[in-house]
């Protein structure tokens, strides 16, 4: 085991709502690192973790970046694996995959925003990953800021346990640093060099009764957690040293128990070097996380991979992106074993080998070559050919598959088409690179409509996407208007026979199936084919060939939309010694779909989006009657001082432009954000609409 090299690494990402500071403290992490000399700016589009054009440009980040820094804490070096991630839900694909492969995050909050709707939606991802977890309050120098409220919304709305480690040391212009309630020291931080210098400050006077306050419930909050601690709290308090503190808040927080909370100013430079040094103290170490759990492809047994250099090698690829000058980079996170440059490694998923050209130690768009790496590292590999996110990387002789990453299906839909004929396969070949690094990015041709669709996670997620067609494989296209992606659904059993007969001078082609389609439970996806027919008929190859082809025509259901989800009960089968193979099978099931679904009933089905608005108290009453004009359901009106929050279910097909109509109504006050929730039926009217107009059209 490599336990002391592994306790002085850390795998984090940093992850918040949109604005609430997330790039602006990773760009100050890194210049108090030494890994930037200078520190770059969200405004200015010199971030150097948003170092794609259309992050600098929009002033947000898009994908998440890498990069590994240093930091002195303990007088012990630690290596710090930052991953910042996007604020928008358009892309909130990008923390979904990192989380996966992070051992703890950093969750930031604005102090005047608080919790906010994507400060929601990462904290049920981190949750879903088991991911322990520290908040930053940011933003303390803003008018408004309110850490102790934040502090609130933190326990309510997320049902977290929020224990402030830290206090404020006055609050918006008046903001100058923090106390430290573990070790009982104030500091202050200079502006006039970068916040590079701190000071250790006396407990201002004023303060002393909330910091006594806050310490006690510090302390009790992790009594309840620890009986040593809550018999020397009613016994001797005063002997509670800061180190028996660190060692239970590292303890509770790794096992999910509490979320430390610090706070400060990322833009003003104060606040930033502690949280690094809560970052070593409090989040876990490779060494603290239980072994990676898998399964043996062979046998499909369990197995157990130890954070070990000397254990076989396994890897899990988190993300891959195209590099216009080493071509495609797969990121990975290294679960156990060690791998040198130039060795293969053997991909469970797609059952083929692949050599690792070079490994790479990343920093955001730049590259440091490596000649290792080890059980507990992330690092990006070169080489790789057919890989896909969510594909464990592994010694041949010892195979395992690792858990994969789940993302969420696509719910917007543009149709597209090449300017000239020559630009087709470019087309083609791009849209292929943009689909392999990003999983919700979707590329179908429908075979019907004669249309190229891609599909998305919502506008600015496929405006972004053809930017980049544009501006890094320089294709041109039309395209048309964004549609909502529907789905289909089967409403009544169907019951067809399906014969494939063709001769074609030599070898013929033979098929015969009969078949039972079941209307499914919406919350199942994909394809359930349940072989019931007697006698030996179908063999693995001809089952195989159904599964293809059945899995192909449900894309396009009676009305061109995709099925949910479809059951087929095989209950009869017959084949020719001779004509029949699994192409023939495959052929006969796509027939057989459509014939079989063209006269059966079929309901549409659209998605939902939970929506957020927060806005003035004026604009209250005309923002909910535009939402019931959308088919809005509002579920709750969170009244706060000064503003509400609106909280609804609304189709997503009333959503389009919806900013520009909110601006309109609250003269530009008003802010919303949205993400997917599920899949409801289009009411009939709506239905007949959507059937008359078509799918989809061109501009």
């Amino acid at each position: 085991m490599r336990s002391e090299e592994l306790l002085k690494i850390r795998n984090i990402g940093i992850m918040a709502h949109i604005d609430a500071g997330k790039t602006t403290t990773t760009e100050r992490i890194l210049f108090y690192t030494g890994k930037n000399y200078k520190i770059g700016e969200v405004d200015e589009g010199t971030a150097t973790m948003d170092w794609m054009v259309q992050e600098q440009e929009r002033g947000i980040t898009i994908t998440s970046a890498a990069t590994t820094v240093y930091w002195d804490c303990q007088s012990e070096n630690y290596k710090i694996n930052i991953i910042d991630t996007p604020g928008h839900v358009d892309f909130t694909v990008e923390v979904e995959r990192s989380l996966r492969i992070l051992d703890g995050a950093v969750v930031l909050f604005c102090a005047v925003g608080g919790v906010e709707a994507q400060s929601e939606t990462v904290w049920r991802q981190a949750t879903k990953y088991n991911v322990p977890r520290i908040c930053y309050v940011n933003k303390m120098d803003r008018s408004g800021a309110n850490f102790n409220a934040v502090l609130k919304q933190i326990s309510d709305r997320l049902d977290a346990v929020p224990v402030a480690i830290q206090l404020p040391i006055g609050a918006e212009e008046d903001f100058i640093g923090v106390v430290d309630l573990v070790e009982m020291k104030a500091y202050e931080w200079l502006e006039d060099n970068l916040g590079v210098e701190f000071f250790e400050i006396p407990i201002p006077q004023a303060m002393m009764e909330e910091v006594e306050e806050y310490r006690i419930k510090l302390i009790e909050k992790l009594a309840e957690l620890d009986e040593e601690l809550m018999i020397k709290y009613f016994d001797a308090p005063e002997t509670i040293t800061a180190d028996e503190l660190f060692a239970l808040l590292r303890k509770a927080t790794i096992a999910g128990r509490i979320n430390p909370v610090l706070c400060g100013s990322s833009y003003r430079n104060k606040g930033v070097q502690k949280l690094l040094d809560a970052i070593i103290r409090y989040l876990p170490s490779p060494a603290d996380m239980p072994s990676a759990k898998g399964v043996n492809p062979r046998t499909e047994a369990e197995e157990i991979r130890a954070m070990d250099d000397k254990a076989p090698f396994a890897a899990v690829v988190f993300k891959i992106l195209t590099d216009p000058y080493v071509g495609k980079l797969t990121f990975v996170k290294v679960y156990s074993g060690k791998l040198n440059t130039g060795e293969t490694v053997y991909n469970v998923t797609t059952g083929k080998r692949e050599r690792v050209a070079k490994i790479l130690e990343m920093h955001s768009s730049k590259q440091f070559q490596l000649d290792s790496v080890i059980a507990g590292d992330i690092v990006a590999f070169v080489g790789m050919k057919e890989v896909r996110t969510g594909d464990t990387l592994c010694d041949e002789k010892h195979q395992v598959r690792l858990e994969n990453i789940s993302f969420p299906e696509p719910v917007i839909q543009i149709a597209v088409e090449p300017k000239t004929r020559d630009d087709e396969d470019k087309l083609l070949q791009s849209l292929s690179k943009l689909s392999e690094e990003d999983p919700t990015f979707v590329v179908q041709q429908n075979e019907e409509l004669g249309q190229l669709l891609i599909g998305g996670m919502g506008e600015l997620h496929l405006e972004v996407l053809l930017d980049r067609l544009k501006r890094e494989f320089h294709v041109s296209c039309n395209h048309g208007k964004p549609r909502v992606a529907y789905k289909e659904a089967l409403v009544n059993e169907i019951f067809h026979t399906e014969t494939f007969k063709r001769q074609t001078g030599g070898k013929g082609s033979y098929a015969q199936i009969k078949i039972q389609i079941e209307p499914t439970d919406l919350t199942k996806k994909g394809l359930q084919l349940n072989d019931q027919t007697k006698g030996g008929v179908m063999t693995k190859e001809y089952l195989s060939g159904l599964e293809k082809g059945f899995s192909i025509a449900m894309n396009n259901a009676k009305y061109g939309f995709p099925l949910e989800s479809l059951q087929v009960n095989l209950l009869d089968a017959d084949a020719h010694v001779v004509d029949s193979d699994a192409m023939a099978f495959e052929i006969c099931a796509k027939i057989a779909f459509r014939e079989a679904v063209r006269n059966s009933e079929t309901i549409i089905l659209e998605p939902i989006m939970n929506v957020e608005i927060v806005t003035p108290d004026e604009f209250i009453g005309n923002i909910t009657s535009d939402l019931n004009r959308k088919r809005a359901i509002v579920e709750k009106v969170d009244a706060k001082i000064g503003y509400q929050v609106i909280k609804a279910q609304v189709p997503l097909a009333e959503m389009f432009g919806y900013v520009t109509g909110l601006r309109s109504i609250s003269t530009g006050r008003a802010t919303y954000s949205m993400e997917f929730l599920k899949y409801a039926r289009v009411p009939d009217e709506i239905q007949e609409d959507i059937i008359t107009k078509g799918r989809f059209a061109l501009l």
